[in-house]
């Protein structure tokens, strides 16, 4: 999975951390779309709009604790709970976008925001390191990918999860937090 991100700004003068945040979470997005469709590619069954909103869902919570945790110590309290703020912000809307042509019309924001915050503290207790997610860290982002799974084909998604999917979604994504936000980030390896 190559995904291109171009980031690059058009327009010269200075950036928000609203403008860094809706970059950032245009990647977090794109990888964590494209994920799901490498996934099936890779034929897990994916049989419903539904049990790929959620797994989205859970790429895109791990994602999230991913780049809090990097901006942790990088930024400032207050700019990273802006920073933070404004991704989320742009995920929601972004998800509910995608959710009303997935699934029906309606709110689906709250659900999504929901997942997000109970995410946050779960990935709490994981470790993050220097180097990265910690293997509690993505294992667990296996387990809610198999637990979304379960309804088709959940016997070897937590070690894909794990051993493929995590390490690309992962590398993607550092690598445009480092560009867009200016800050030293993790070397993530080819395995977890």
């Amino acid at each position: 999975m190559a995904i291109r991100v171009n980031t690059r700004w058009r327009s010269k003068g200075p950036k928000t951390l609203a403008d860094r945040a809706s970059v950032v979470g245009v990647t977090i997005w794109r990888v964590a779309h494209d994920t799901g469709k490498h996934m099936e590619k890779e034929e897990f069954r994916i049989t419903s709009d539904a049990q790929y909103t959620a797994l989205l869902t859970e790429i895109i919570a791990f994602l999230v604790q991913v780049t809090d945790r990097i901006l942790y110590g990088r930024l400032s309290e207050e700019d990273r709970a802006t920073f933070m703020n404004a991704l989320g912000q742009h995920l929601a809307r972004t998800m509910q976008s995608n959710l009303a042509d997935f699934l029906e019309a309606g709110d689906h924001m709250p659900v999504f925001i929901g997942t997000l915050n109970a995410r946050a503290g779960d990935y709490a207790e994981f470790d993050f390191g220097d180097t990265g997610p910690g293997y509690g860290f993505v294992r667990y982002l296996g387990e809610k990918a198999a637990e979304v799974m379960a309804v088709t084909d959940s016997r070897w998604v937590i070690e894909h999860v794990m051993e493929i999917e995590a390490p690309q979604a992962l590398r993607t994504v550092v690598r445009v937090i480092g560009e867009v936000m200016g800050v030293p980030v993790p070397e993530i390896s080819a395995k977890m």
